[in-house]
């Protein structure tokens, strides 16, 4: 077992799963692989299948039964990760909207440079975003522009969902009740890492919009989070963020969540 676990949620992914699988297992970096199936009815399970013969102990899929959200399939790989003991947890598509050779950059910035929590930013150093039409580029910048307002987290690319957690990250965080299942959910976890004082870097990213499949993106999406990140922010006034066991010493420093900043580049 590896101490890397990519978690790829999937709904009607037949086009990506194969060529995503293989791609991340060809990394010079080795990583596990967490496919969370939600009853594809376009059979991606059954390809997942087929290559867990290829990949035995590396590739594992866990099925669900109907299409239950974004949040909650990261939530059912979190505990999954949890319970087999891995130390660092990667959200990433099955649409290469992410490059899988991007993983090894987060890894690094938790495993090497020390932080809690990596995430692959679109917007830290400008805008790098391909593929996307205008509306949509202005949508996502100005979503992150928003949530920063009215949270004042100092996070560029506060929607992004390329990420990777340390197990301690998750271990505390989980232990809240997730209110959210879509585009608010990538949000609320940065909020809760960002306000029980885990250290949080930004690493700059390119995002290419999906050449194959249909996107899962609505407008009921956006607006669960735009009306959610008023629920997170004026919830917080009337709780204390405290961490208990193993995980409960506070970080200090340079490298701490109010100082979110980019990560060195290590291409």
């Amino acid at each position: 077992m590896n101490d890397g676990l990519v978690l790829i949620p999937t709904y009607n992914e037949r086009e990506n799963a194969e060529l995503i699988i293989r791609k991340v297992f060809s990394l010079p970096q080795a990583f596990d692989v967490l496919i969370i199936d939600d009853s594809s009815p376009d059979g991606t399970a059954d390809i997942v299948r087929a290559l867990q013969q290829e990949f035995p102990g590396r590739l594992f899929l866990e099925e669900r039964k109907g299409k239950l959200g974004l949040g909650t399939a990261y939530l059912h790989g979190f505990r999954w990760a949890l319970a087999h003991g891995y130390e660092y947890i990667f959200e990433m598509d099955a649409d290469f909207s992410h490059n899988p050779e991007d993983l090894m950059r987060l890894y690094r910035a938790c495993a090497v440079d020390g932080y809690d929590m990596a995430i692959g930013s679109r917007y830290i150093q400008g805008v790098n975003v391909v593929n996307w039409p205008m509306d949509r580029v202005l949508m996502s910048w100005f979503a992150s522009a928003y949530v920063r307002f009215i949270t004042s987290m100092p996070i560029a690319d506060a929607t992004a969902g390329f990420k990777c957690y340390t197990a301690r990250v998750l271990r505390v965080i989980t232990r809240d009740h997730i209110r959210f299942v879509g585009y608010a959910f990538q949000i609320e976890m940065k909020w809760l890492a960002y306000k029980y004082g885990f250290r949080i870097v930004e690493v700059p990213i390119i995002f290419t919009d999906r050449t194959r499949g249909a996107s899962k993106m609505t407008k009921g999406i956006f607006k669960e989070a735009f009306f959610g990140v008023v629920q997170m922010k004026v919830g917080s006034w009337f709780r204390k963020f405290e961490r208990s066991g193993p995980d409960a010493v506070a970080p200090a420093g340079p490298h701490s969540a109010a100082s979110a900043t980019p990560a060195p580049e290590s291409r």
